[in-house]
């Protein structure tokens, strides 16, 4: 496979078969993530994974109840999804109801110290340091789909941070910043995923100017 065609069909995994992802499958996805960048190369990121199913099973307990709450806050129409497709939304219901059963759940871990944010005295929510965090995040899910393994990304399970970090033995300085969890897909992979055109996301010199794109707007 070439480049694009990892970038444009590494989807949202959510139905995995049980077949195991052999220890070296893990580590060759895994070291990926060393070269994401990340400010002043600092490298703030490292990876807890599990396997055990007990504790993934105390992880699923920990995650359902926020899954529960962020459902209904869907159905009540509080929260926004980027489509109207019921599928998606029963797929996710799915995925958090057999969470256990997914070969393996990679905890990605972040030294806060390191990923030197600038934007904390801004008068909004502080988002840069997370370019120290998440690049190595999808050098993951992209190596991941490149050998036939499917991924999901989900960060709920940062709420409950300590309860993880003491079932995980994580050290107090170092904090969650998402969960992947991964396995073999029982579904195909799509061949492009669905998203906004270029021509909406896109600008010329300044915000909200048209840029020329030529035929990829069509794409």
């Amino acid at each position: 496979m070439n480049l694009s065609e990892v970038i444009e069909s590494t989807n949202t995994c959510r139905f995995y078969q049980k077949k195991p992802v052999t220890d070296d499958d893990i580590a060759v996805t895994l070291d990926a993530a060393r070269f994401g960048p990340s400010g002043g190369n600092r490298q703030p990121v490292s990876l807890v994974i599990v396997k055990d199913h007990e504790v993934k099973k105390q992880m699923q307990a920990l995650y359902l109840p926020f899954w529960e709450t962020y459902i209904q806050a869907i159905d009540e129409g509080m929260v926004r999804l980027g489509s109207k497709d019921k599928g998606i939304v029963d797929s996710a219901d799915h995925f958090a109801r057999h969470l256990a059963e997914i070969p393996v759940f990679i905890v990605v871990c972040a030294q806060l110290a390191d990923c030197h944010a600038t934007d904390t005295d801004l008068d909004r929510l502080s988002i840069v340091g997370g370019a120290s965090i998440y690049p190595a995040v999808q050098n993951v899910l992209l190596k991941a789909r490149s050998i036939g393994l499917g991924t999901a990304l989900t960060t709920l399970l940062c709420l409950v941070e300590p309860e993880i970090k003491k079932l995980l033995n994580i050290p107090e300085d170092i904090s969650t910043a998402a969960m992947i969890t991964m396995g073999w897909p029982t579904k195909k992979f799509p061949k492009k995923l669905l998203r906004r055109p270029l021509s909406e996301i896109a600008w010329a010199e300044t915000y909200g100017a048209p840029l020329s794109t030529g035929t990829i707007t069509k794409k």
